[in-house]
């Protein structure tokens, strides 16, 4: 039956929303697909259900294709499964927590790895079971701190999470090359660019971990990549270490007054004013060292201190930073910590002071201490010295002070080298839209999958999962598909095939619409049929342009000469056809 907008539930908008920062916010909801109901909070309207539903579409396809059958978790589910494998705890703040009548701990589920399992676990008993891929395309809940974008950072967003159960490694890395490349398929059906880059875990756990990027200037994500074909995440990113040094010819640390040098540039400023480099060169903040000091917060609820000493001409990348201390939230030290801490001078901390190691869990201050791998033994440098307004020269690392292990933490720059030798990096903003991981057995030793092998053995199944943001990825197309009028959907996810206009006070106008609708229709055709009375046309085509269907019908003041105009909303071009051309003309160009 085709849909008239005379009687549809659709309501555009000519001013946009006041918290839109991002196109497709902007025009999702003044087209009628989306409205707010609270931050990162959504209602979806008809327009919007439809193009969503032609994303799943293809998503359903794929997955298919890759061997998957689908099933659905409910969104609700008990605190037990995600506390037998840490996560009620791990996911911290960004889990929806409650509690039912009978005071029962529930949760809103941010992903469904416990559930998958515990399903397999009760159905699985064999070998000949597996492989076993199976998924769901549902909603998911993250209270997000600062959801944005409109649905791209939501508190609420539809998700695909695909789950692979093989009993052996080799079973697992053929599931997941399926899934990679059923991936890859959809992503270009669905017209998104992407990038693979290495990716870590996170709280999910695991081993092996890529994430699908859209490369976009909105994106929230930094990844790196090399000309020589490296592609990582910021926070999977390894840097190179240097060949370690030796000490021999190396001066002694000697301390120095340093006064009102709290920072690096005032530290550079005040070497080369007054302690000349004994390599005749200039002092620059990479002869540095940088210590910065954190705060943990264990799951138990325990505060602890820890001090990153990196190079001084380098910043800390709190992404990095959360990487390396999860599942402990991390934030910078408050006065209150300094002040617990009497050992760490403000300003002027060091790892050594002339008395001795001053950090270092063997230390006096028992504050760990985590060094860049660019500081490896040998190296010498300037930094504090633990001593109000005094800083010291030519401190080696391995010869004067050590550390408690390396971290990962300094940020990542263009020009780094690559890890794996393929040249120097760059970098770009991209958006996750589909992340793939080698699980492992993690999640399967936790909740106890197991299944009888080919010697009747008792084995731990090993899994993967896979998800896709569905409607991150839906707001992805809206972002790449617009200009200065409104949406311009591909026709593989527009909400309809055709878009027919009927225009001014002629009856005949609306009768060459309705038929035109009406064939297209019978061809197996979905059409948007916009027949409202006493509407401008100007109105009429503003509405057709912001709703973006890519095939837009025009009855106007041509059919009393037998035409209608065909308008193809993605090049521009528009051309007359006779009326009773119009539906073989359509249908035959798709």
């Amino acid at each position: 039956m085709v849909t008239r907008l005379s009687n549809y539930f659709l309501r555009t908008l000519r001013e946009d929303p006041s918290d839109a920062e991002v196109a497709s916010h902007r025009l999702l909801v003044r087209a009628g697909y989306i409205r707010r109901q609270a931050p990162g909070i959504f209602a979806w309207l008809p327009l919007g259900l439809r193009v969503k539903s032609r994303v799943e579409q293809i998503v359903r396809e794929e997955m298919a294709a890759a061997g998957a059958l689908e099933v659905h978790f409910p969104a609700l589910m008990p605190r037990e499964p995600y506390e037998l494998t840490g996560r009620w705890e791990e996911y911290g703040e960004n889990l929806f927590r409650l509690a039912d009548r009978k005071g029962a701990d529930m949760l809103l589920a941010p992903t469904h790895e416990e559930a998958f399992t515990l399903l397999v676990k009760d159905l699985c008993t064999s070998y000949k079971d597996l492989p076993l891929t199976i998924y769901q395309i549902q909603d998911k809940y993250r209270d997000e701190a600062r959801p944005r974008a409109g649905l791209l950072r939501g508190r609420e967003f539809t998700m695909k999470d695909a789950y692979s159960f093989d009993y052996t490694d080799a079973g697992l890395d053929a599931s997941y090359q399926k899934q990679r490349d059923a991936y890859e398929r959809i992503f270009s059906r669905l017209g998104l660019d992407y990038v693979i880059v290495k990716a870590d875990a996170g709280a999910m756990g695991g081993s092996k971990s890529e994430e699908f990027l859209h490369p976009t200037p909105v994106g929230e994500d930094t990844f790196v990549h090399s000309a020589g074909g490296y592609a990582a995440n910021v926070e999977a990113y390894t840097t190179l270490a240097p060949a370690p040094e030796s000490v021999e010819g190396k001066g002694e640390a000697t301390v120095f007054d340093s006064p009102d040098t709290p920072t690096i540039a005032t530290l550079v400023e005040l070497l080369n004013a007054r302690h000349p480099n004994p390599d005749g060169r200039v002092w620059t903040a990479a002869d540095t060292l940088k210590n910065v000091v954190l705060a943990l917060t264990h799951l138990d609820g325990t505060r602890e201190l820890v001090v990153v000493g990196v190079p001084g001409d380098r910043d800390i990348d709190m992404k990095r930073v959360e990487v390396a201390f999860a599942p402990s939230e991390v934030e910078a030290a408050t006065e209150e910590d300094f002040a617990k801490h009497p050992a760490l001078v403000k300003g002027y901390i060091g790892p050594w002071s002339a008395e001795g190691a001053v950090l270092g869990a063997e230390s006096a201050s028992g504050v760990r201490y985590l060094l860049d791998p660019r500081i490896v033994d040998g190296t010498a440098w300037v930094t504090g010295a633990n001593e109000d307004e005094k800083h010291v020269l030519s401190l080696v690392a391995g010869r004067d002070f050590t550390a408690d292990g390396v971290i990962e933490a300094a940020e990542v720059r263009a020009g780094d080298p690559a890890p794996d030798g393929s040249g120097p990096v760059e970098l770009s903003r991209g958006t996750e839209i589909g992340h793939v991981f080698q699980l492992g057995r993690k999640y399967a030793e936790a909740l106890g999958l197991q299944v009888l092998d080919e010697n009747g053995k008792l084995v731990t199944v090993t899994m993967g999962s896979y998800g896709i943001g569905v409607t991150r990825a839906l707001a992805l197309i809206a972002e790449l598909n617009n200009d200065d009028k409104g949406l311009v959907w591909p026709k593989a996810v527009a909400p309809f095939d055709v878009h027919v206009v009927a225009t001014g006070k002629d009856t005949a106008a609306f009768d060459a619409a309705a038929t035109i609708s009406e064939g297209l229709e019978q061809a197996g055709l979905d059409v948007l049929y916009d027949d409202r009375p006493k509407v401008s046309p100007g109105v009429k085509f503003g509405d057709a342009e912001l709703i973006g269907i890519p095939t837009i019908v025009i009855a106007g003041r041509g059919v009393k000469d037998g035409l209608v105009e065909l308008w193809d909303r993605r090049s521009g071009e528009r051309t007359q056809v006779a009326i009773e051309k119009a539906v073989e003309a359509l249908t035959t160009a798709r």
